[in-house]
């Protein structure tokens, strides 16, 4: 028989179904039968509002021994469900920010020697010419020669990278890459 617990006050006698605030489904607990329309097992709800789909994938062993140490090494809260949505998502997050005009973030991170020249200056000036898709910049001392910044910029996907190319082109930057990711709002 299903454990019985409610968070919504249904007092039907059903299977007590338990309404997730992190998906907004109710989930059934225990073995009982399914409740009724928009119940879900617990074990087949996305925490993204929608009912997981089971699939197969098939895959040499060799492949699969593989996936299972990237599976042991993201950790305890990791499964192979899990890192599979994890890496549909990278791809269609990759597929995203390749549409024109789509609205992305990047951090760029970047070490350059602050000796070097005019080169602080030449960060300072490019940053500040697209003080609009700067949301924010974080500067750290890594020893008495060398400086490493992080640059949080917003903005459509080709700026955002005209801009990183302009800032990792700079004389003294001696070091650098810009990853891209979503705003959210597709994924």
């Amino acid at each position: 028989m299903a454990a019985v617990h409610s968070h919504s006050g249904d007092t039907s006698g059903r299977p007590a179904p338990d309404a997730s605030p992190d998906c907004g489904h109710r989930h059934l607990t225990g073995d009982g039968p399914q409740g009724g329309s928009g119940d879900v097992p617990s074990s087949l709800c996305g925490l993204d509002g929608g009912p997981l789909t089971r699939f197969s994938v098939a895959m040499p062993e060799e492949l699969l021994m593989r996936f299972d140490g990237l599976v042991a090494r993201r950790g305890v809260a990791k499964n192979r469900s899990e890192l599979v949505r994890d890496l549909v998502r990278e791809a269609l997050i990759r597929e995203e920010a390749d549409q024109p005009g789509a609205e992305v973030m990047g951090t760029l991170t970047i070490v350059y020697g602050h000796h070097s020249g005019d080169v602080q200056e030449t960060l300072h000036r490019i940053q500040h010419a697209h003080f609009g898709m700067i949301v924010s910049t974080t500067h750290v001392h890594l020893d008495e020669h060398n400086c490493l910044e992080v640059i949080i910029l917003r903005g459509e996907a080709t700026e955002v990278r005209i801009i990183a190319d302009q800032i990792l082109g700079t004389k003294g930057v001696k070091n650098g890459g810009l990853v891209i990711t979503t705003t959210g709002q597709m994924i």
